[in-house]
């Protein structure tokens, strides 16, 4: 099939940074609204922690399945079925009477989104084809956090205080309507020429090694550490661990990839993630506490606290594209590990909450670290892999994200529902130095031998086609 116009290629960067944008503004926002969440329908602190957490681990659960169900059926089918659900979810949340519904809604909402961003992903994989213009496509939507960042406290913020914390999830209707009509108009269709078998065992284990962990880690405190309950859900979690490593190690065409952790860019791409989101969930959970609720600030001047972080980060996601593009993913994510370290250490060592200005430092250091981080993630986890890999290897990306956040959210507000919430800013500096240090190692010359040998023993477990690239329709 013929190269897309750069005008057309530009319009489907756009609709798929609008799915972004949606995903990244409802969980933003909702940290915002936390607070009110809690008064208006008596959460505990595990309550708010299951709000966020229902959709993270659904999302994650359900990413690697959406990958490869978009090789397989059409990408921009897939992607269109995710805003539906993901529009229809944002609608029943803002009714939800009780806690309850929200969470069950909420995952409704992640159901569609698992959906969006790693499609959006394959999809903007297989249009940009240029190495280095991939690299910028990638940072430009890299950039659609940091304006989600930024756009979120102050628009929940606005809501929450003049109508109401279910207005959040009004946001996404009219976006979600206008990504939808505009996919059926400008994106082409496309699939793997060779679709990848369903695994539903697959899917099972990651089901139940997800939701067991979290659970176990998030009800802990009040079950009991060694309670039957906590210690049950532990000891399922490393049964599955375990026997999903086995079963899809012998599977010809597994749901989880073993050979693409063969790259060690790959695999440390992925760690780099799941640390990455892990400190930016606990980070934002914390500040949310401790701004509306230990210094009494309303949503929105606690949303406008936090606008360095998010300032920054806007700044430096497309300052991070063009790095990876010229120099690699070395100096984004070694610089990166040094901010995120640096921003944990300011709260974990010298109190910064005691501070404005230490306060202030903090937060930039955090966004300018979270800004860098994201664009090499994914530029590496897609790039160097046979472009049947696309929705499978931006599948593992994405799940890698929503498994951090949702670590991040159970056990940071762990450490908090414990009265131990300086344990959690260590942790955010723990996350920090292993960014700093998979940022050095896995971006050598022998790391980048070994995603050579990666590519090449994936392309050859891929049947010869009459079509070298993906199959494309207008």
């Amino acid at each position: 099939m013929p190269e897309l116009s750069r005008r057309r290629r530009l319009l489907v960067l756009a609709i798929c940074c609008t799915s972004l944008l949606i995903v990244s503004l409802d969980n933003t926002i909702l940290n915002v609204a936390l607070p009110s969440i809690r008064r208006d329908l008596g959460a505990s602190v595990s309550g708010l922690q299951w709000t966020v957490d229902a959709y993270t681990l659904v999302l994650a659960s359900l990413l690697m399945l959406a990958g490869s169900t978009a090789d397989r059926v059409g990408r921009r089918r897939t992607f269109q079925a995710g805003l539906v659900l993901f529009t229809a979810g944002s609608a029943l949340c803002s009714l939800a009477p009780g806690l309850g519904w929200l969470v069950a809604f909420r995952m409704v909402q992640a159901v569609g989104g698992s959906m969006l961003n790693p499609v959006a992903m394959s999809i903007i994989t297989n249009t940009f084809t240029d190495p280095r213009e991939r690299a910028r496509a990638i940072g430009v939507w890299g950039s659609v956090v940091g304006i989600s960042m930024a756009a979120g406290p102050l628009v929940g913020g606005v809501l929450v205080e003049s109508v109401g914390w279910r207005s959040i999830f009004w946001i996404n209707l009219p976006v979600g309507l206008l990504a939808l009509a505009m996919t059926a108009r400008y994106v082409p269709e496309s699939r793997a020429p060779r679709p990848r078998r369903v695994d539903p065992l697959g899917q099972l284990l990651v089901i139940t090694l997800l939701g067991p962990v979290t659970y176990g880690i998030i009800e802990g405190a009040a079950e009991g550490w060694t309670s039957p309950l906590i210690l049950g859900c532990f000891a399922l979690a490393l049964a599955s661990l375990v026997t999903l490593v086995r079963y899809e190690g012998r599977r010809a065409e597994p749901l989880v990839e073993p050979g693409l952790f063969h790259s060690a860019p790959f695999s440390g791409a992925t760690v780099t993630a799941v640390c990455a989101f892990a400190a930016l969930g606990g980070f934002l959970f914390l500040n949310t506490l401790h701004l509306q609720e230990e210094r009494g600030l309303s949503a929105l001047r606690a949303g406008l606290f936090t606008l360095p972080m998010a300032a920054m980060c806007l700044v430096f996601a497309p300052v991070s594209g063009r790095l990876v593009g010229r120099y690699g993913p070395r100096p984004p994510l070694v610089l990166a590990g040094v901010a995120t370290t640096a921003s944990g250490l300011l709260f974990a060592a010298l109190d910064a909450y005691s501070s404005t200005p230490l306060l202030m430092t903090a937060y930039v250091l955090f966004g300018i670290g979270f800004g860098l981080v994201n664009v090499p993630i994914t530029n590496t986890a897609v790039s160097g892999m046979p472009r049947s890999r696309a929705g499978v290897a931006a599948a593992v990306a994405s799940t890698s994200r929503q498994v951090g956040s949702s670590l991040g959210v159970a056990v940071i507000g762990a450490t908090v529902a414990a009265g131990l919430r300086l344990t959690g800013w260590w942790i955010v500096v723990g996350c920090g130095a292993v960014i700093l240090a998979l940022g050095t190692i896995t971006t050598g010359r022998w790391a980048a031998a070994t995603a050579r040998r990666a590519a090449a023993r994936l392309a050859d477990t891929t049947p010869v086609s009459p079509a070298s690239e993906d199959v494309r329709t207008p």
